[in-house]
């Protein structure tokens, strides 16, 4: 049975893991099939993807900073609410965004699949410097 401090373990290594700007620990969280979707996007696929859309937001975000602001658990389903801040790398605009990621956990605790929601038009807007 999967508990909320196994899954604050969890939250608070994932976010030590996008501190540490290691898109691979990143994709380490994930299970060898898992996947991420963001905002309904296409898939991420396999952790060699994840790595790639983490290495994608580092690249976007090079200073990114990572906190975890809450964690709710019902079964096997977790929520992690977050926010980053940081620059754009274009234009050098302070980014300070918040979002979150629904996971289902494996018997092993790694993400199978996990759904990320941020609102795109706010981070647009921020990295325009509006």
């Amino acid at each position: 049975m999967i508990d909320l401090m196994a899954v604050s373990k969890i939250a608070a290594d994932y976010t030590a893991a996008w501190n540490s700007k290691s898109a691979e620990a990143v994709a380490s969280f994930f299970a060898e099939d898992g996947e991420i979707i963001i905002n309904r996007g296409e898939p991420w696929r396999g952790r060699a993807r994840v790595q790639e859309m983490a290495e994608g937001f580092y690249a976007d975000v090079p200073d990114l900073i990572l906190s975890c602001d809450d964690i709710r658990l019902s079964g096997s389903h977790a929520v992690f609410v977050w926010t980053f801040a940081g620059h754009d790398a274009t234009t050098g605009h302070h980014l300070t965004i918040r979002g979150w990621e629904e996971w289902e956990l494996d018997d092993a605790l790694k993400v199978k699949s996990s759904r990320g929601w941020f609102n795109a038009e706010d981070y647009a807007r921020q990295v325009e410097g509006l």
